[in-house]
């Protein structure tokens, strides 16, 4: 009986953990050498719409995003209030009218990590656990619990 015990222990302390690693965060990343150090959801918004093509030291915004519908890209574009199908249109009308290009598609996080902390100007979002000093954080998202 009492070897029941320390094993219903561990399964309520593994329980836990996972419970806690499902509460990811979503970190917005940028090259180091941009001119902010933070970042808020609208300008966020205008970025990723392109109503904003310049960071504050007029150096241009080089928007990185993630391929597919994963939970960190679902995260992102949730605390943006945005869906990504919703953006599409409005990057190819800009497109279009020769306003600026859509953000470039990377496969993975790693890619996309890579690419930010390359490019002068950059800007993306990966999960908060694969970020590296090669890049600047600007942001925390929570993700869901339910997600």
């Amino acid at each position: 009986m009492t070897a029941s015990r320390p094993t219903s222990a561990l399964c309520a302390l593994a329980a836990l953990l996972l419970a806690t690693a499902s509460i990811a965060q979503v970190a917005v990343i940028a090259h180091k050498a941009v001119a902010a150090d933070q970042i808020d959801r609208a300008k966020l918004v205008d970025f990723y719409t392109g109503d904003i093509k310049k960071w504050s030291d007029k150096q241009p915004v080089v928007l990185f995003d993630l391929q597919g519908r994963g939970e960190t890209k679902k995260a992102f574009y949730r605390y943006l209030g945005k869906n990504p199908t919703r953006i599409k249109p409005i990057w190819l009308k800009r497109m279009l009218s020769g306003e600026g290009d859509p953000p470039k598609q990377m496969q993975s996080a790693a890619e996309l990590l890579a690419k930010v902390a390359a490019t002068e100007g950059a800007i993306g979002y990966v999960d908060r656990a694969v970020v590296t000093d090669h890049v600047k954080m600007l942001l925390l998202i929570e993700k869901d619990r339910d997600e």
